[in-house]
């Protein structure tokens, strides 16, 4: 049953409540998946720390009138500074979020990242988002594979990939180990099957949309591209789809590699996972249109240093005209307008959006992007700042500087 907007907007004023909610309905196997990162949980520790300890100097003696948060990168116009970021095994966290969340970065003019590893095609989503619609290149092994991906996203009309760049090999979480998600996963024993009894939400919505399968890739499994657009019955069950990923899914992405992704796509093309200035300047120089400057939310390396303390220095050595955008941690306006104040032109956020689906189903993308975006033009109300351009002026105070 939908709720009012009032209903919504009295339960779920911010993404704190959207994720106490979301904790409650989502199966802890999949809880645990998307909100914990790797090792000993430092890496997503700090990049909430870092955020609350950069402070912006409020200023009111101005004559700032309501804030403009619309923006423009990469010579595409949004109505606000940031986007989705790509999230793999989404309709696993929540059935059909994909779908949910593409359609509501469309109505709101914000863009919306499909992973590779997705539930949802490459070909669905691009007719939901439109040119909102940008896809996260989890890069194959197969150069054939690669360029088959490619293909598909130009003529389903995606004008930008996302390169992400920090996953070179096979990663080991021990919570998803414990839990079954290792890849291939092994997540359909009696622990997991009570999980999903005792979590009625999800499985009910589970059982509506069927047992989620990584679309995307499904026809490379046979190593036959006729298959691409078919229904997905015939094809191979998820447990074959998570040994593709292992086996063959997952590149060391060199100059050489980087080259040829640039060389094929004809659109504007971003590269995820970047932390060292010189890399960012390489990447640049290589032909890269913009940068996300992420340590992948912490999932990856628990000793990466987070966006907040790279991104000045990125900043710095980049200068001023290249498309920066930073994620990690960000969990509302504030730290939008913290990540902007930093040096960063544009924010993606992963877990809010998922957060958001979980707590509230299909009315979840459009309300927390809303929030996001009131909370956004409250915080620049307080700094005295009329545009997204004004908030570096705003910054007072960031240990890492």
């Amino acid at each position: 049953m939908k709720q009012t907007n009032m209903d919504i907007e009295k339960h779920f004023p911010c993404v704190d409540y959207m994720e106490a909610e979301a904790m409650r309905r989502i199966p802890e196997f999949m809880r645990d998946y998307l909100i914990y990162g790797i090792g000993q949980g430092i890496a997503v520790e700090k990049n909430r720390k870092d955020l609350n300890d950069v402070e912006l100097m409020p200023r009111y003696l101005t004559d700032a009138e309501r804030p403009n948060i619309s923006c423009k990168l990469m010579g595409y116009e949004y109505d606000a500074p940031f986007g989705v970021a790509p999230i793999g095994l989404s309709g696993l966290i929540w059935p059909k979020s994909e779908a949910i969340l593409a359609k509501s970065a469309k109505t709101n003019n914000i863009p919306y990242t499909l992973s590779t590893v997705a539930t949802d095609s490459i070909e669905n989503i691009g007719q939901i988002a439109c040119d909102k619609a940008w896809f996260q290149l989890y890069t194959p092994q197969d150069p054939e594979t690669r360029k088959d991906l490619l293909r598909r996203c130009k003529e389903a009309g995606y004008e930008t990939i996302m390169v992400t760049v920090d996953v070179p090999r096979k990663i080991r979480r021990n919570h998803d180990i414990r839990n079954g998600l290792s890849v291939p996963p092994k997540f359909f024993d009696i622990k997991t099957l009570w999980q999903m009894i005792t979590h009625p939400h999800w499985s009910l919505r589970m059982l509506r949309t069927g047992v989620p399968q990584f679309v995307n890739i499904l026809p490379y499994q046979q190593n036959d591209f006729s298959h691409i657009g078919l229904g997905i019955n015939s094809i191979q069950s998820i447990k074959d789809s998570g040994k593709f990923i292992e086996e063959r899914m997952g590149l060391h992405i060199t100059p050489s590699v980087f080259e040829d992704i640039r060389a094929m796509w004809p659109g504007k093309l971003i590269v995820k996972g970047v932390l060292d200035p010189d890399e960012a300047m390489s990447y640049l120089d290589l032909g890269a249109d913009a940068l996300v400057i992420s340590n992948h939310g912490g999932r990856q390396l628990d000793a990466t240093p987070s966006a907040v303390s790279v991104l000045p220095r990125i900043r710095s050595a980049v200068g001023s005209e290249a498309n920066l955008i930073a994620d990690g941690g960000i969990r509302c306006g504030l730290d939008i307008a913290r990540m902007l104040a930093l040096g960063a032109d544009f924010v993606l956020m992963g877990r809010p959006f998922l957060f958001a689906v979980g707590a509230l189903d299909e009315q979840g993308g459009d309300h927390v992007m809303k929030i996001l975006k009131e909370e956004l033009l409250t915080t620049m109300g307080q700094l005295g700042c009329s545009t997204l351009k004004e908030l570096p002026k705003s910054l007072f105070k960031n240990a890492e500087c």
